[in-house]
């Protein structure tokens, strides 16, 4: 691959900035976490909320946890005074459960040391938890206009394109890079990095780029090779492991199903979980799962179907027992008793509480038999 020289990513850096920034002022996505263009800049505490929300996540996704967080806690102030289980329990559902524990340090660290104002450079907040460099520079671009360079799925999409650059992701990130510095104008880099990723993810997209209707169309070196839908390469990944896990699934009569609370460290950290078997490279059998019950005298039935969720790095393919225990017995569990509907879990939970048996799913909730996993965006649409 011909690396792109500085004069000609200069070139292109001074063609590209004012259709983009045209381009950005018509067709804009209207987020709440975004001033409309030739406007303030957009809170810093919104700004942080929302690229803290859609990292490895869609807007789609975000958009009501956006909203639920806002009118909860308004402020990072108020972020900060909230239980940490009380901000784990609304993330639920959300994913990568470790940003929500840094969601609450980072507002800690900032309501307490900082008198609730987020730093207005990069260095700045990368000295707060949770804050990459991604995060910090978008961060610094939307909220404080700052030059920096940002770089997410998006507009390294949009990079590897115009430049033509053929190295697979992700051995070609720090080219990439490079590039996004030095295509970020001095004026209006903050609508410059939201106007990169709206073109990511409206027009320059993953499969069949809409190149007609692209601003950068006249710089784009991909189009002129025709290879703009082949970019950005990428690395063949390997199969993904597979893990197993049997589910107790545990009732009293009121139908209320028996939870626990994993340890503050680690995967979904800190989360309810339903309690179940340790997540191992091989299938239980019925006899070595039952010695992982959380209740020994049980009459523990298998559950019909299966289901199957999708970690970053493992599949995690899971089975059930279910079994029922009288009110007095179930107070001498540890754990929380909680109607199956109503419990904020993580997805990976709520699964495995879908292979209950239908006739003690909540009201209006049939129990689910799927093992099917809906694929997450890792770009934001």
């Amino acid at each position: 691959m011909t690396v792109p020289t500085v004069a000609t990513v200069a070139q292109t850096a001074a063609a590209i900035a004012p259709p983009l920034l045209a381009w950005y002022d018509r067709q804009h996505r209207r987020l709440p976490w975004r001033s409309p263009p030739g406007t303030p800049p957009p809170e810093p505490y919104r700004v942080w909320l929302s690229e803290i929300m859609l990292q490895q996540t869609t807007v789609p996704a975000v958009m009501p946890y956006f909203a639920k967080f806002l009118a909860r806690w308004p402020t990072v102030h108020d972020l900060a005074a909230a239980p940490v289980e009380d901000v784990m329990e609304a993330w639920a559902g959300l994913g990568y459960y470790a940003r929500a524990r840094n969601l609450h340090k980072c507002a800690q660290a900032v309501s307490t040391r900082l008198d609730g104002r987020f730093p207005d450079t990069v260095e700045g907040l990368l000295e707060l938890p949770g804050i990459g460099a991604y995060t910090a520079a978008a961060i610094a671009a939307i909220a404080f206009d700052r030059p920096a360079a940002v770089l997410d799925g998006n507009v390294e999409r949009v990079l590897a394109r115009l430049f033509a650059v053929e190295t697979p992701l992700p051995q070609a990130k720090p080219e990439l890079r490079r590039l996004a510095g030095l295509t970020t104008p001095q004026q209006r880099p903050g609508d410059f990095a939201q106007g990169m990723m709206d073109l990511g993810a409206t027009v320059c997209t993953p499969r069949r780029p809409d190149c007609l209707l692209c601003p950068l169309q006249e710089s784009c070196a991909a189009r002129r090779q025709g290879i703009a839908e082949s970019l950005p390469r990428k690395t063949e990944k390997k199969p993904r492991p597979v893990r197993h896990a049997v589910a107790f699934l545990l009732q009293r009569p009121d139908g209320a199903v028996l939870l626990r609370r994993r340890p503050p460290e680690g995967l979904l950290g800190g989360m309810l979980e339903v309690p179940s078997t340790p997540w191992r490279d091989l299938p239980w059998s019925d006899g070595e799962g039952k010695a992982h019950a959380p209740a020994a005298a049980i009459d523990w039935r298998p559950a019909a179907g299966a289901a199957e969720h999708v970690f970053t790095h493992f599949a995690l393919k899971i089975t059930a027992l279910h079994g029922c225990i009288g009110a007095a017995e179930a107070a001498e569990i540890d754990g929380l008793w909680q109607p199956p509907g109503k419990a904020a879990l993580p997805t990976v939970m709520k699964k495995m509480l879908g292979l209950l048996p239908a006739d003690t799913a909540p009201a209006g909730k049939p129990a689910v038999r799927s093992t099917r996993n809906p694929r997450r965006g890792r770009a934001r649409p």
